[in-house]
Parts: C-alpha cells; structure tokens; sequence
C-alpha cells in the first residue's frame, strides 16, 4: 500500500493533478486516494436500487414544504428556531421505515391510452404513420408503493430536496423591504417571479460546472461527507472491529461498538448537555472567564471577550458557538491552519494595531459590532437622512453624521476588497490548465472509484442546465421590466456575470475547504456606484447576485453528494428542480399570508415578536449603500478611501507563492493557498473571535492530535461524532425553544449563571475611547 494514502496533506490546496492507479488501495479494493473521503463514503454500489420512488415524493416534499413554510414564518420572528435540513433527515428515516412496513408490496399496473389500429388508414402518407404507429401499441404503466426497504438513495434525495427547500429565500428580503419599509407595493407574482429567478439562475450554473467542482475525486466537499457518514450509519450494520467508543480504545483487539450505537450515545449526550449552556448555566457558553475577574477593563474585555471581544479566552462549553462557521470536525487540517492563521494575522495582530492606533477613528467604537455608528457613538440611524418619500437627504446627511465602521468591520471591507481579485488571479495561476482542459471537455484528473461507479447511470446533458440557466435569467428580466424597480437590463446582466465569475473560484475554495465565497459586499458596492440613489434596484441586483452564487454553490455541493450516494444524475436533477420550483410557491404564499393578516408586523413592539430582524439590517444596508453609496464611504477624500488599494495588492497577492513553488516544487510553500487565509475570516462579523479561537482548538484535537495518534478510531467515529453533535444540538435548541421559551412569555432562570457575563464591557460593547464632546469632528 502507498503510505502516502494516510497522508493527511494529500488533499492539496494548491493543485488538481491527475492521480495515477498507484495511489489506490490495489491490496483489498478500489477506493478513494483520499482518506476522508473512505472514512465516510462507501465505494460500491447497487445499481438497481430504486431512488424515484413514489414514496421518496411524498415524504419528501411534505417534509420539506412544510418546513420551508415554518422557515419562512420563523424567518420574521426573533427569536425563532430554524427547521435545518439535518432534522429533515433524521425525521425521514423512521417515516420511511414506517412506509415500508405497512405499504402493500404489490405492483401496479395503468393502462395507457392508445389509439387503435382500426382507425388507422393505410392511405395517410408513409410518415404520418410513422408518428402514429408507436401510438396504437398497448403499453401500461408500472409501479409500486413498497418497492421494498426504505434505502439509502431514497433517503439521500429527501435530504437534497431539504437542502434546497427548506430555508427561506433571500430575495424576501427585498420584497419585504420595499414594502414595509419604503412603501413599495409590487404584490405576489412579482414577488414570485423574483424568488424564482434568484433560487434557480443558480441551479443552471451549478450544473454546468460539474466536470469541474463535482467529477474530479480531489473536489472533496467536507460537508457532504458528514451527511455521508450519517446516511451510511442509518442504513448499513457495522462489522464488530474491536474499535470502541474511547480513541484510547481502539487498538481493534477489545469489543468494538458500531457507528449508529455511537451515534445514538452522542446524539442524546450532546442533547442533554446543551441545556446548560443553552439554558440552565448560559455562562459556559459565553465562557469569557478573564472578563469576569475584570469587568471593566475594557482592553482586556476586547482581547478576550466574546461577544464583541476576540476571543483569546479560546473556552467555551457551546457546540453551536465552536460550529458557528462550520463543524471543525468536518474541515481538513491544512484548511484549518490556513483560516486560524489568516484569523491570528488580520484580527488578532492587524485589527487590534489599528484599533489602538485609532486608525480610521476605529477606538471611539466597540471593536467587534455588527451594525454601523454615527460620529455620537450611537448607531447609525438611517431614517435621519432620509426624505418622507425614502429619497437620500443630502442637507440631513451633512447635518447628522459620517457614517463610521467598527474595527471588524472595516477589516471585512479591507479583506473582501483584497480577495475580490486575488482569488481570480489565483484560479487563473493554479487552476488554469484545469479549467482550459474542462471547457475542451479533456477530462480534469483521473476517475476514481465513485466517478467509474457514476458510468452505470446516463449523465445530465449540458443543454437542460444551459435552458434553465437561461430560462431563469429572463423570468429576472421579466421581474425587472414588467414591473418599474429601476432596475435597467445591463445592470441585471452585470449582476448575473460576478456569480459567473466568481463560481469556479468559490467552488474549489468550498470543495476543499467548506468556506465559500460571498460577494454580499461587492453586491452592494456595484449598484451602489453605477445606481446611485435607488435603494431598491440595490437590493434587487444584490438578491440576484448573492443568491445565484449561493444556490450555484449549494446545488454543486448537492450534486457532489448524490456523486457520493451513487444516486442516479437525473434524479438529483429532477429533485432539486421540483422541489426548490413547489418551495417557492409556497415561501411567497407564507409570507403574503402573514403580511395580511398580522398587525403590525416588523414594529418593535409586535405582540407576537414578528419584529423581521434579517429586514432590518437588510433595510439598513440598502440605505447604507443604495442612498448614502459608497462614493461617500470610499471616494476620494472619504476616511475609507485608502482601503481600495487592496484591490491592487490582492492582484498580486498569490504572484510570489505561485512563482517560489513553482521554482522549488517541494518547499512548504506549495501548500499554501492565499484566497482560503483571506476567505477563512469572511464570516466577522456577525461571527466573533471565539467562534475562530475554540473552533481551531477542538479542530486541532481531532483533525490532527486523534487522526495522528489513532487514525482507526478517526475513520470510524470522526465525522459520526460531527453529525451526532450537530444533531443532538439541534434537536436541544428546537426543545428548549418550545418547551422553555415561547410558551406564555418563556421560563427565565435569573441567577449567577446566567448573569455573570451580562455586567462586562465585552457584553456591554464598550469602547477604548469616549466620543469627544459634540462627535467626532469631521476630518
């Protein structure tokens, strides 16, 4: 066996080459070279295995329209649980099992209509009868409600309806806006023609990019294979290896457990252990303990705080704050130490150097804030420099304030400005002979063993993503045309190319990484500029842009896990469409619904907490960057002016690494990635230090310290343990939400616990500096 298979820096971050015959395991079968990829993903496959069943339908679609329409309720409530896709998955598999048990095994056979050969003339032209003759043959058409046990390929297509389905879609965000907050009333078909556009103009490009992002066995896609490991614990019956539950165990000579006993273990302690920090003792989640011994100290509170600190305390006993930017057990180690280490250098060394510094004015405000000030401290009130009919005020905006970032704020502008380019530059430097050999349909890297599985199912030709890619693009010209949003033509054809761009780049750093690329800043930016003073052609071109590279993204990684499954192209294909198609119909019902029937909905003091904060902020952005426009936040003379020049530095950024290893193929060097260390940090804010700090430690015990001390108990239990914690932590959030909270007003626990970190100037968002008396002078 090549030793180099357990390599854990096989999966090179910089590379796609072509993997020879050698690196698979010729000794027992064909697998996978990477071993995160045969930990998780079984390589063999049952072709006659049915998957377009009826009973897949019907559980799919009712659990996933039903969840989406929860999704869409819940979306305008704060706080409000979510209906995530992994629920979806877990509720399917007894359901399923339950269909199976008690549907009739019995096949069913329609008759179809047919023409008899009677009235069939002999006198009609030769190709007249050509057309009709297969018409006049009896044919009937077969099926059954039990086709026999509930698999693995039928529950894999439930998940993916659930994945694509089951959240509300972003342009309700605009739609709302315009209506609640700038009184612009377009009704439902608008509204559902935009959701339709924006939700599938992502599908067409998604599949257009599989030779690139799905074929090629180095495009590992880590989520998926937490999904992997969960389906395959579910449907198949470990072997008893002696590989127990402790890693110190698992010598293989002991009595062993199996995955789904495992998984069952972890899923209930995880679920009974997240009521404290959850709960009954919310201090272990916010767990910024050298901020308790000093209150207020405000540096050290920064430093180490976790609300609006940068989380140097590490600690923290929360599941859903160490996952917040994903599972660390899911992410290889190389791509951990490229986002840790972009962490340590952009926010733990240049942040808190220009906060000191009080560059850009950043001390007089707290040093992590999702939200922007005025020059009083205060957050910045968009409604002061706005007209009673919503038009920009330019003589209130001069009277009232700049408008001023937070230093994690400013930071994320600074990066996104260098990663908007460097990640081009990088693609074309290290992938470009990928991508060329790709659009001459030359194959990318050999096949492995899912890829040669694939051949025993016909592919989905080119041109059915092609039509939907263009069919969708129009219904968003109709949106934008038959109803006035300002919006003109080659603003929406600009929207759709930075998706298109920006696809493949986002698709190899999401592949390898599990972190994908957001143009939310460039799509405020863009419109804001060539569109000045139209807050709602700024929200539409930036829906239209964030989400057809989110759902391009989200239907590739889809795609990758039917690959994984073995789940016929088509299927995968015909699943996503429907159900994202029927999802739609029914987001934009809930939500008319609602509005209609719902007093005051989206006021502050609404009885039942429909407050829509995601519109809020959606709101404020719009005006932000539709009516202020970054010409006064970044032109010249503006006090952000200077970060526009890492537009410069990130065309050159990946230059030096890309022409070192290339002159010296075995340094270090070739293993770094520069798009991954700017894009590792994208998710700050809303995301805090400790959300990085804890989330690379426990990455660290377990993707390094357990694969390297005991890579058996690694393969078997990793990525269960992933999905075990993420399951039971869920399932503990949606109790404590309806058992605890919402019943009446909710059941508050007011003790220590549950106080201690509420008195900080970590919680409290204190800054370094006062604001000087009258503001902060305009400079």
């Amino acid at each position: 066996m090549n030793p180099s298979i357990d390599n854990p820096n096989l999966l090179d971050p910089i590379h796609i080459t072509p993997l020879p015959t050698p690196y698979f395991d010729t000794i027992e079968e064909e697998d996978s070279p990477f071993p995160e990829v045969r930990a998780s993903v079984s390589n063999v496959d049952d072709p006659d295995m049915p998957a377009m069943t009826l009973r897949m339908w019907f559980v799919g679609l009712t659990l996933c329209l039903t969840s989406t329409a929860l999704n869409t309720f819940f979306n305008f409530r704060l706080p409000a649980p979510a209906v995530v896709p992994i629920v979806l998955l877990l509720i399917s598999f007894p359901i399923g099992k339950f269909l199976a048990f008690v549907l009739p095994i019995k096949k069913y056979h329609l008759r179809l209509p047919y023409i008899s050969p009677r009235f069939v003339s002999t006198s009609l032209p030769p190709w007249i009868i050509r057309i009709i003759r297969p018409l006049t043959f009896r044919r009937a058409f077969e099926f059954s409600l039990n086709p026999g046990p509930w698999n693995i390929k039928e529950h894999v297509l439930v998940f993916i309806m659930a994945n694509v389905a089951a959240g509300p879609p972003y342009a309700l965000n605009a739609i709302v806006v315009s209506e609640m907050f700038y009184d612009i009333q377009f009704g439902y078909w608008f509204a559902l023609v935009l959701v339709l556009a924006t939700q599938l103009t992502g599908f067409g490009l998604a599949g257009l990019c599989r030779r690139f992002l799905v074929w090629p066995a180095s495009m590992v896609w880590p989520q998926n294979l937490v999904a992997c490991t969960l389906l395959n614990t579910l449907h198949a019956e470990d072997e008893d290896d002696g590989i127990g539950i402790s890693p110190a165990s698992a010598s293989g000579t002991g009595k062993g457990i199996t995955r789904y006993r495992f998984y069952l273990i972890v899923t209930v302690a995880s679920f009974f252990f997240f009521l404290l920090p959850g709960y009954l003792f919310e201090a272990l989640s916010v767990f910024s303990f050298v901020c308790w011994a000093a209150p207020s100290n405000v540096p050290v509170n920064q430093l180490f705080g976790i609300r609006s600190g940068l989380g140097m305390s590490v600690l923290t006993f929360d599941w859903s704050q160490i996952s917040w930017i994903g599972s660390p057990l899911m992410v290889p180690w190389w791509a951990e130490v490229h986002v840790f280490l972009g962490f340590v250098l952009f926010y733990w060394i240049m942040t808190p150097a220009l906060y000191y510094s009080n560059s850009w004015k950043l001390a007089h405000f707290p040093l992590s804030a999702n939200e922007p000030y005025d020059k009083f401290g205060k957050v910045y009130d968009v409604t002061r420099v706005l007209r009673k009919d919503d038009t920009f005020d330019v003589e209130a905006y001069s009277n009232y304030s700049p408008l001023y970032l937070p230093a994690t704020y400013a930071m994320t502008y600074l990066l996104a400005f260098t990663l908007s380019t460097c990640v081009i530059v990088h693609t074309f430097l290290y992938h470009g002979r990928t991508l060329l050999n790709g659009f001459k349909k030359i194959r990318v890297e050999q096949d492995d063993i899912h890829a040669k599985l694939m051949r025993n199912y016909p592919e989905v030709p080119d041109w059915w993503y092609l039509s939907s890619f263009c069919v969708f693009f129009s219904l968003a010209v109709v949106a934008v045309e038959v109803w006035d949003t300002g919006v003109p033509v080659w603003a929406l054809v600009l929207a759709v190319i930075l998706p298109v761009i920006y696809v493949l780049p986002s698709g190899f750093i999401y592949a390898m990484t599990g972190q994908g690329i957001n143009l939310n800043i460039l799509a405020q930016i863009i419109p804001g500029t060539l569109l000045p003073g139209n807050p709602l052609a700024n929200m539409v071109f930036k829906a239209y842009s964030v989400q057809t590279l989110t759902e391009a993204t989200g239907f590739v990684q889809d795609l990758k896990l039917g690959h994984y499954v073995k789940v016929p192209p088509r299927a995968t294909f015909l699943v996503q469409f429907v159900a994202t198609t029927l999802a739609a119909f029914i987001q934009v019902g809930v939500k008319t619904l609602i509005f209609n029937n719902v007093h005051d909905i989206c006021t502050p003091d609404q009885p039942s907490q429909l407050v829509c904060p995601h519109n809020q902020v959606f709101f404020t952005a719009s005006a932000v960057w539709g009516l202020i426009g970054p010409s006064r936040q970044f032109g010249k003379g503006s006090i952000y002016h200077p970060q526009l020049y890492a537009i410069i530095v990130g065309a050159f950024l990946p230059i030096p690494f890309w022409l070192w290893q290339r002159r010296y193929p075995n340094s270090w060097i070739k293993w770094v990635s520069t798009p991954v260390i700017l894009n590792g940090v994208a998710n700050i804010p809303p995301a805090t230090g400790i959300n990085y700090s804890s989330w690379f430690a426990v990455g660290f015990i377990f993707q390094y310290w357990i694969r390297k001390k005991n890579f058996a108990w690694w393969s078997k239990f990793n990525y269960v343990a992933s999905s075990a914690l993420d399951s039971g932590t869920v399932l503990s959030l949606i109790f404590i939400f309806f058992a605890l909270q919402a019943p009446k007003g909710g059941i508050n626990l007011v003790w220590w616990g549950n106080t201690v970190f509420l008195n900080t100037a970590d919680w409290q968002r204190t800054p370094y500096l006062p604001i000087p008396a009258g503001g902060i002078p305009d400079s």
